[in-house]
């Protein structure tokens, strides 16, 4: 992508993705920064001139993750007049030595349409694109200054991930095929950023009609193993 055509691009809309994976009772995002500057971002992109919206997301997803068939969700549209702020991305420019006139592509004022994507954190191979040097996964609660109204971005994301908790694809795309009632329990947690009941959660989800229970889990010590359980598709 150094020789990016920018006529090949819609002017003036970007797409930004919170991309969430989970590990060891950590919520994570992956992050951009910018080569030469302490510019973070959200990974994002453009939507080419003969693509549609969908695919222009899921093609910016698998060019930062290396993952096909990601699971997103589309939450909200973000056009703010502090959108219209260039100085970040000139310093990015200024520092990796691209030329640039006022009315560079990417110096545009953007609205952004926004997803949430979940990938498996094993999986994932983050790249970083052709102005940044890291994209790295950092842990929701130790996060770095974000660029522009990224922050805003994030914070949107994940309020509609908690409100989405219930849906089977959350658990689907962030726990393993199996797992035990407690793993289940820690994902809602670390999710949702509290403490829940244990007998409760368990009642909830098994009336929910979500669960099947496939058996006990090989621990070595049967009375004691816990029941392994799948989401229903």
């Amino acid at each position: 992508m150094n020789k990016t055509n920018w006529n090949d691009y819609i002017p003036g809309i970007s797409i930004d993705c919170v991309i969430f994976g989970y590990h060891n009772k950590e919520l994570k995002i992956l992050i951009l920064k910018y080569k030469n500057s302490n510019v973070f971002a959200l990974p994002g992109g453009f939507i080419k001139k003969d693509e549609d919206l969908a695919d222009a997301a899921g093609r910016i997803l698998n060019e930062r993750t290396g993952l096909s068939d990601i699971y997103l969700n589309q939450f909200q549209t973000f056009g703010s007049l502090s959108r219209a702020n260039t100085e970040p991305m000139k310093e990015v420019l200024k520092e990796n030595e691209r030329p640039f006139t006022d009315d560079h592509f990417l110096l545009q004022r953007f609205i952004s349409i926004s997803y949430y994507a979940l990938v498996d954190f094993r999986k994932a191979k983050p790249v970083a694109d052709f102005l940044s040097d890291s994209c790295c996964w950092y842990d929701i609660h130790d996060l770095p200054e974000l660029m522009l109204d990224h922050q805003h971005i994030y914070e949107t994301a994940l309020r509609h991930l908690r409100t989405d908790i219930d849906s089977t694809q959350v658990g689907l795309n962030l726990l393993d095929d199996t797992f035990t009632m407690a793993e289940l329990q820690n994902l809602y947690e670390t999710i949702l950023g509290e403490k829940l009941n244990r007998t409760g959660f368990h009642r909830k989800m098994m009336l929910s009609g979500r669960l099947k229970r496939l058996g006990k889990k090989k621990t070595g010590k049967a009375h004691r193993a816990p029941y392994v359980y799948t989401f229903i598709e």
